[in-house]
C-alpha cells in the first residue's frame, strides 16, 4: 500500500494524543517518506467527515473517544462480533474502510506485562466501544469476565460464555469509564488494576501508554500496511523508539 496524504487521530479530546508521534515513527521506520499529521477534533460523526473532507488526498486516522460507535454507524460496517464500533479508518479512492484494534492491541499489551488471558480473569467497568472490544478479545484469548456496571452495563455479546461469579478474585481489573487524558479510575479489586488513560506526563511502562502502542502496531498490521508485516518494530521497539524522541 502506498503512503497517504495525512495521517493522524481524530475524536475529541486529543491534544496529549500519541497516536500522531507514533504515525511519525513507524512511517520513519518503513520509509514513508513526508507525511502531514492531523489532529481532528471532532464530537460526533458528522463532524468528523465534515473535517475530512476538507482533506485532499489519502488519510490514515486513528479514531478515539466520542466518535467509534458514531463513525461506525455512518460507515455501516459489517459487524459479526457484535463490537459496534471502529477506532482505524483509511480513506483511499475516496472510499472510507475501518478496523477495530482496541481489543488486539489490550491482549498484546496484558503479554507484554506478564498477563496471559487464559486463565486470568479480569475485572471490567463500562459497557463502550472500548469495553465490548476489550470483552470480545478477551473472551476468544480464553480468559474470563466479571462485568461491572459503570455509565453503562457491558451489553451482551460473544463474551458471555466468559462471565464468572463476581465473588471470584480478579487477577486484573480496569475502568473503561475513565476520562481521556489522565482521568482517574475507579477503584476495582484485582490482583492489579490498570488504566488506558494517559496525559502528557506519561512514562513508556504506563499501561495505557504500552497499549496505545500496541493498538497502533495492530492497526498497521490489519489495516495501514499489511503487505509490510515483517518491516515492522516490535512493540519493545517501538516503545524504545517512541521514548527515544520524547
Amino acid at each position: 500500500m502506498d503512503y497517504p496524504d495525512y495521517c493522524g487521530v481524530a475524536g475529541y479530546p486529543i491534544s496529549h494524543s500519541l497516536t500522531p508521534r507514533l504515525f511519525e515513527i513507524v512511517g520513519g521506520v518503513l520509509g514513508s517518506g513526508i507525511v502531514k499529521t492531523v489532529f481532528l477534533e471532532a464530537g460526533d460523526a458528522d463532524e468528523f467527515f465534515q473535517r475530512a473532507e476538507k482533506l485532499e488526498g489519502e488519510i490514515w486516522i486513528s479514531c478515539t473517544s466520542p466518535l467509534k460507535n458514531s463513525v461506525w454507524k455512518v460507515l455501516g460496517s459489517e459487524d459479526e462480533k457484535g463490537l459496534q464500533a471502529i477506532n482505524q479508518l483509511v480513506r483511499k479512492d475516496g472510499e472510507w474502510s475501518a478496523s477495530n484494534s482496541d481489543g488486539g492491541g489490550f491482549i498484546l499489551a496484558c503479554r507484554h506485562i506478564g498477563v496471559e488471558p487464559r486463565g486470568s480473569i479480569l475485572r471490567i467497568r463500562g459497557g463502550g466501544s472500548t469495553a465490548r472490544s476489550i470483552a470480545y478479545s478477551w473472551s476468544k484469548e480464553g480468559g474470563q469476565i466479571i462485568p461491572v456496571r459503570g455509565r453503562r452495563a457491558l451489553p451482551g455479546g460473544p463474551w458471555d460464555v466468559s462471565f464468572v461469579d463476581d465473588s471470584l478474585e480478579a487477577h486484573l481489573s480496569i475502568d473503561l469509564d475513565v476520562e481521556a487524558g489522565g482521568g482517574g479510575s475507579f477503584p476495582l479489586p484485582a490482583g492489579r488494576q490498570i488504566s488506558i488513560s494517559y496525559d502528557e506526563d506519561w512514562k513508556i511502562d504506563d499501561f495505557a501508554v504500552i497499549m496505545v502502542v500496541a493498538q497502533h502496531l495492530e492497526a498497521w498490521k490489519k489495516l495501514f500496511s499489511p503487505d509490510k508485516i515483517d518491516q515492522l518494530p516490535s512493540l519493545i521497539e517501538l516503545l524504545e523508539l517512541l521514548d527515544e524522541r520524547y
